[in-house]
């Protein structure tokens, strides 16, 4: 047997038995006991609530992923990437177009196989526990300007990579990673522009006590920003959340609606002091260098596996081709893209405890954020007690007891 494909259905099998084993050993560390921070907020059936909606998505996340893995198993054993491969090169359009066929064939069936999955969790399970607001007009909406933004974008961005590989030699791979880097800085900064207001409405919060309590925060914090928005999250889901977006003068302040709704204003000012605690510590900057230095790593790897015809024969593709090799060196860059995921959560998981601490000193509403803390977790029924095997794996935030019992800490020094 091909020793490739014989290493990549290891990489497979490995990712999914560890995946799978962190599930359940989430599932094992479930304790019916309120931990004793959240008595007051959790009643036992609301507990219990949280603990069964766990239970649900934990059980179908690992029957979807079951499912996908056997058959990407047997798609690549019967030959299907050659067999793909075989009826978009019968089109003759050419390296680039046909590349580009080949990518939108593959991510169309993904995407296709992949939604009833996503039906059934967005209009059964969410919808069971009240998180569901999705109607089937947005979702069918939401699909099609997903699908037509892949095929622009995506399309655009795969046809410049096939053109660089094909034809600037061998420091090719950092033609391409320099071009692709800048794509997606400048996409950074137009996103909040021209494709986040595509999915969601955003409106500028209204004058009263929360915009004169929020500007007021960030100008104590030398913040320059576009304004104070409020998106329509509640158009989708029950579930909150805050973010900034944009740099320099395109920076905003972005609430879900729910997150107004469901908290005071010291709690919300407290959770923008958090995200002021991330741009401030510098830590988006320093997280988008990683990621770029990352990314070059891996366009110098994918340099050195282009036309392996090892790797193609591994896969029953019998043509030789830049396109192909951009899809198959995804199987042996997924170890090295988990690793790297798995430093990343270590990274965030710190950087949320700085933020933390940081809003705490700033803000001095260090008992409002831990009161919001508890609130969202209550509004989303997250798990409180995770195992630290799954937070190691794939927690890009702290277990929300860490987080809090860290923030009491610094409200006693």
């Amino acid at each position: 047997m091909n020793i490739y494909l014989i290493i990549i259905l290891a990489i497979i099998a490995f990712r999914y038995l560890l995946e799978s084993t962190s599930d359940l050993l989430n599932l094992k560390a479930v304790s019916p006991d309120i931990p004793e921070e959240f008595k007051g907020y959790y009643d036992a059936e609301k507990y219990g609530k949280s603990q069964d909606y766990l239970r649900e998505t934990t059980r179908w996340g690992l029957f979807v992923d079951s499912i996908n893995t056997v058959v990407l198993v047997i798609f690549i054993l019967a030959g299907g990437f050659g067999w793909i491969d075989g009826i978009v090169r019968s089109l003759s359009l050419g390296p680039i177009l046909t590349g580009v066929c080949f990518a939108y064939f593959m991510m169309l069936t993904v995407t296709v196989l992949g939604l009833p999955f996503s039906i059934y969790s967005t209009f059964v399970i969410e919808k069971k526990y009240g998180f569901n607001r999705t109607t089937p007009k947005t979702f069918v909406a939401d699909f099609f300007k997903s699908m037509l933004l892949m095929f622009i974008l995506g399309g655009a961005i795969f046809s410049l990579v096939l053109w660089i590989f094909g034809g600037l030699g061998d420091l090719a791979w950092l033609y391409c990673w320099g071009a692709v880097a800048a794509l997606q800085i400048f996409l950074m900064f137009i996103a909040p522009y021209v494709i986040m207001p595509i999915f969601n409405k955003f409106t500028p919060l209204e004058d009263g006590e929360l915009r004169d309590a929020i500007e007021a925060y960030a100008k104590s914090q030398g913040f320059k920003m576009k304004g104070v928005f409020c998106m329509d999250g509640s158009k989708r889901s029950s579930k909150s959340n805050a973010f900034f977006t944009g740099f320099g003068k395109t920076r905003r302040i972005v609430l879900y609606d729910t997150l107004i709704k469901n908290h005071s204003v010291d709690e919300l000012v407290a959770i923008i002091a958090h995200e002021m605690g991330h741009y401030k510590l510098k830590h988006i900057p320093s997280a988008i260098v990683r990621s770029l230095v990352v990314s070059c790593f891996m366009f110098f790897l994918l340099g050195l596996c282009l036309n392996n015809e090892g790797l193609f024969a591994a896969f029953g593709v019998d043509n030789l081709s830049i396109y192909m090799s951009l899809f198959l060196f995804g199987f042996l860059y997924s170890p090295v893209s988990m690793l790297v995921g798995i430093v990343e959560s270590i990274i965030s998981r710190k950087h949320e405890f700085q933020a933390d601490a940081y809003a705490a000193e700033t803000s001095g509403l260090g008992e409002s954020m831990i009161s919001g803390l508890k609130q969202l977790s209550v509004d989303n029924l997250s798990n409180l007690t995770p195992h630290p095997f799954t937070v190691f794996l794939t927690y890009s935030h702290p277990p929300v007891l860490q987080r809090i019992r860290a923030i009491e800490g610094k409200i006693e020094n």
